[in-house]
């Protein structure tokens, strides 16, 4: 079978690009279609097969300025062109991937991340509300009509969710359902830790305002308890400047060192909304708990305290999104942590697997294709 693997772009190893990973194992004589490529910033098993990228990828810094050519990412996917004979087309998707035109005879099943954040569900903190925003506006209604246009059965057979929150967004933007199957993690590799846990608290950041590190910050000031802060990004050394005594800044840690982290944090902390959530899982694994915020995936990763379903309990979700309930949902956990069994949270994480993720696909590339 001739398989075609679509991706967005390749320029680094992220949540996306660990999916992509995952089906160049699953096809590993595939060709791969993207709009830039980075060589080498990915996994070998990724760069291993032969790349073709759009004309953007030629372009002078391309590999750090192509997400301000948001305008010709349609232009750029639609010179990308499938060879015929190709069976199956296998887009991961979160902006314009899923609109590859597949050759005749082809089927398409597309793993969509969430439909065109940009342009969607996140506009305005992509482009603000002001006077660009109304500039903009023209742009964005036309990437809308281009993106469910390229969304119809003869372009995307079947449609993948990472999640239930992103089935919802496929049906409410594109008129169409999916499957969800939940995306791949290495749980084999995160493993409870021999020790005792300690004191700390854990919150890993990428330090963009969407992944409210500030609300998390600002709950500990109020609690007074120690909160670990591990990863980097913009806008960290503001926020370390000005957090209190007990929340303590580690910067960009090593995969070890995270691991270690999990291991030994009383619980992650995970105050942002995202799309799935890679992180709260790969703590789960280690068997610790999580408070997080309870919308998007980790409102589906994270098995609640009082869990309505009577599931062994993972953690415990807060709402609404602010200070006052991470701080309330902190002082529950500190009451009732005795009720989270490392065991039960570790047997949860292994319904994240690869394995798991492998067998999914196959099932519903056979049901595709079939």
């Amino acid at each position: 079978m001739r398989v075609a693997l679509v991706h967005d772009w390749l320029t680094g190893l992220r949540g996306g690009e660990r999916v992509l990973h995952e089906h160049a194992r699953l096809f590993p004589e595939a060709e791969i279609f993207t709009l830039i490529h980075l060589p080498g910033s990915t996994t070998p098993e990724i760069e291993a097969l032969p790349t073709t990228a759009s004309p953007l990828s030629r372009w002078p810094g391309a590999a750090r300025h192509y997400r301000k050519w948001l305008p010709l990412f349609p232009w750029a996917v639609g010179r990308l062109k499938i060879p015929a004979g190709t069976d199956l087309v296998l887009s991961s998707s979160h902006a314009v991937a899923k609109g590859i035109r597949p050759p005749p005879g082809a089927i398409h099943v597309c793993t969509c991340f969430t439909p065109m954040r940009y342009i969607w569900d996140q506009a305005d903190a992509y482009l603000g509300t002001g006077w660009f925003r109304a500039l903009a506006s023209p742009l964005v209604a036309g990437l809308r009509r281009w993106d469910v246009r390229t969304s119809t059965p003869d372009r995307v057979h079947d449609f993948i969710a990472i999640s239930e929150t992103i089935r919802g967004r496929i049906r409410r933007h594109y008129g169409r359902d999916s499957q969800v199957i939940f995306p791949p993690v290495d749980v084999e590799r995160f493993q409870p830790g021999a020790q005792p846990r300690e004191d700390f608290f854990l919150m890993v950041g990428g330090f963009v305002p969407y992944k409210q590190e500030s609300l998390a910050i600002d709950a500990f000031r109020e609690l007074g308890l120690p909160l670990v802060v591990a990863g980097d990004g913009p806008s960290r050394r503001t926020l370390e400047a000005s957090a209190p005594p007990n929340v303590r800044f580690l910067g960009r840690v090593s995969d070890p060192e995270l691991m270690s982290l999990y291991q030994r944090c009383r619980a992650l902390v995970y105050p942002q909304e995202e799309d799935f959530g890679i992180i709260p899982v790969e703590a789960q694994a280690t068997g610790a708990p999580v408070i997080a915020f309870g919308a998007g995936g980790a409102s589906e990763t994270i098995i609640p305290l009082d869990d309505p379903r009577g599931r062994e309990p993972t953690g415990l979700h807060f709402h609404p999104q602010t200070t006052a309930a991470l701080a309330a949902a902190v002082r529950i956990f500190e009451t009732r942590r005795d009720e989270l069994d490392t065991k039960a949270i570790r047997a949860h994480a292994e319904g994240f697997s690869i394995p798991r993720y492998h067998r999914e696909m196959r099932a519903a590339i056979e049901i595709a294709m079939g």
